[in-house]
């Protein structure tokens, strides 16, 4: 059953809560509002508001469920922050090793320390691993994962506040793109959007197109509902093919 509104995934999984801002998608991080609002409301998971925190009791919430699911772990955070030490990271990989019937998809902006991590461990077989890519500052970022032996590697290129350029797609599987939300959104021009796309149909990569955001492809705000997800007309929302490794 899905139960979160992110439409890529189906299921969210948080053992870590909270993160600092390192690049500019990070300025309206919708996160930190939400941990910010969950405070304020006494939900004690997020007593330390957006300060990175471990969550030993919300480890094992995976092996419950029975069904597979695509899970995207710290929705709320960053697994390789720099404040969460290797030996937790171990135990959340030891939960994903031990429910291999659930595909874990693991979203970072910290590549470096993503890559450290796997010199000495190896990345499981139900792992898909991903970077963010918000602007042309923050291309090194996919240098990094394509180097890295995952069963699939995608990009999440949301919110994209600046175009992309040329950028090289070589074992990538999946590329992910959308526009910023919120009352402080900054725009996304649809030509960003239509170039991504191009240089994945001709790279051969799944292209998923989220959504517009508070900004339509109209350049005019309004609510992010009302902008809906449809590129010149076409909703696209692929989900890359499972490669043998």
């Amino acid at each position: 059953m899905k139960t979160t509104k992110i439409e890529w995934t189906d299921k969210t999984w948080n053992p870590i809560t909270g993160c600092t801002k390192i690049s500019s998608g990070c300025s309206n991080c919708y996160a930190e509002i939400m941990a910010n609002r969950l405070y304020a409301m006494g939900v004690g998971k997020y007593s330390n508001k957006f300060k990175p925190t471990t969550h030993e009791e919300c480890l094992e919430e995976p092996l419950k469920w029975k069904k597979a699911h695509n899970v995207f772990v710290c929705s709320m955070s960053d697994l390789f922050h720099e404040d969460i030490s290797f030996s937790f990271i171990e135990k959340v990989f030891d939960i994903i090793e031990k429910s291999k019937h659930h595909r874990y998809q693991i979203l970072t902006k910290r590549a470096e320390r993503l890559a450290e991590y796997f010199v000495t461990h190896t990345i499981p077989d139900n792992v898909w691993l991903g970077v963010t890519v918000e602007s042309p500052s923050e291309i090194h970022r996919v240098d990094i994962l394509r180097n890295l032996n995952s069963t699939i590697r995608f990009l999440s290129c949301e919110p994209l506040v600046e175009d992309l350029g040329e950028i090289n797609l070589t074992n990538i599987d999946w590329l992910i793109v959308g526009g910023e939300s919120g009352s402080r959104a900054r725009p996304m021009q649809a030509e960003w959007v239509r170039s991504l796309l191009k240089q994945a149909e001709e790279q051969n990569v799944a292209f998923f197109f989220k959504q517009w955001g508070t900004w339509g492809s109209d350049g005019i705000k309004r609510n992010k509902k009302a902008n809906g997800k449809a590129l010149d007309g076409k909703i696209i929302q692929m989900m890359p093919q499972l490669q043998m490794r």
